[in-house]
């Protein structure tokens, strides 16, 4: 299998695993929220600024805030770690 594929369904798998757990714990999966988890995932960004700036580019409507909220959010739920640089550990 290609490096590029077994990346893609590693994310995959972590993507729904991280949903599973925010459904869970009673949040709602908004469109702002799957584009900000796909950003994580992606692994490029290292801080919640370039987070941020990456999903301007795609949602206009995301303020910096949002950002920081989800990133809180995923750190409760024990997805990231700041000090790993926003990678999801599930």
């Amino acid at each position: 299998m290609k490096k590029e594929n077994l990346r893609y369904e590693r994310s995959k798998m972590k993507k729904e695993m991280v949903l599973d757990r925010l459904k869970k714990d009673g949040c709602r999966i908004t469109k702002q929220r799957l584009i900000l988890l796909d950003i994580i995932l992606s692994e490029e960004c290292s801080c919640c600024k370039e987070i941020f700036y990456e999903a301007t580019k795609r949602d206009k409507g995301i303020g910096q805030s949002t950002v920081y909220r989800m990133i809180s959010l995923l750190e409760e739920i024990g997805a990231i770690n700041r000090k790993n640089m926003y990678k999801i550990s599930l």
